[in-house]
């Protein structure tokens, strides 16, 4: 296992795709729902245990080596708004894409086969962790790191918020984050008794309606 592996895996400026996404931040902004660094943490605290925790679910599972076409089935019915299906399965191609390139694996070229327009991202994240030598638990902790990470550096660019108060609101989730992270591991530990219903399927219905609403604005900073 590599831990260097995990920071690349984890790192922003892995050419996956994400810089372009908000996490639901720009429509947040934009509701004027958040406008400050208290209501960044706010927000990144509800997507972190919703979104977050189902995400690094699915990720967790994959890097488990579970069927990882029966968990993007899985991630669809989690993810009940067209628009946000549209993006997870972007986000996973072009994530699909660096994977495949830095670490090739049988497992990666199998689900690209058969999801050429693009798997749900956080199964490509598990499967990517897994060719990378990586753990489930580690797997989810990328995914859950990623599901605060994002919207907290588009609010820097969004609200021209300090970084250092953004970076301070990333910190304090920091014990959550590994929380989530945990129960997410478990739950993908029970997957292969269980069944995909093992896997957290936490909803954010606030998150659901905005990211219909921001696909169809005109203009708009961030795809999502």
């Amino acid at each position: 296992m590599s831990r260097t592996a995990l920071l690349l895996l984890a790192d922003g400026r892995f050419p996956a795709g994400g810089h372009a996404h908000s996490g639901g931040m720009e429509a947040a902004v934009t509701s004027g729902s958040v406008h400050d660094a208290a209501g960044l943490e706010a927000f990144c605290r509800g997507r972190l245990h919703t979104a977050g925790l189902t995400a690094a679910g699915l990720a967790a599972a994959a890097a488990t080596g579970h069927d990882a076409l029966a968990l993007d089935e899985a991630a669809d019915t989690r993810t009940p708004v067209p628009a946000l299906r549209r993006v997870a399965r972007r986000l996973g191609r072009q994530l699909m894409r660096a994977a495949r390139a830095t670490w090739p694996s049988a497992e990666l070229d199998h689900l690209a086969h058969h999801r050429p327009q693009g798997a749900h991202q956080p199964v490509v994240l598990g499967v990517t962790a897994r060719a990378a030598g990586l753990t489930p638990l580690d797997a989810a902790h990328a995914a859950a790191y990623e599901s605060v990470g994002g919207p907290a550096t588009a609010a820097v660019r969004l609200l021209s918020l300090d970084p250092f108060e953004a970076t301070a609101v990333l910190a304090r989730l920091a014990d959550e984050c590994d929380t989530v992270a945990g129960a997410a591991a478990g739950a993908a530990e029970r997957v292969a008794a269980e069944g995909v219903t093992a896997l957290p399927a936490a909803s954010a219905p606030l998150l659901d309606i905005t990211g219909e609403q921001h696909a169809a604005r005109p203009v708009r900073l961030f795809a999502s």
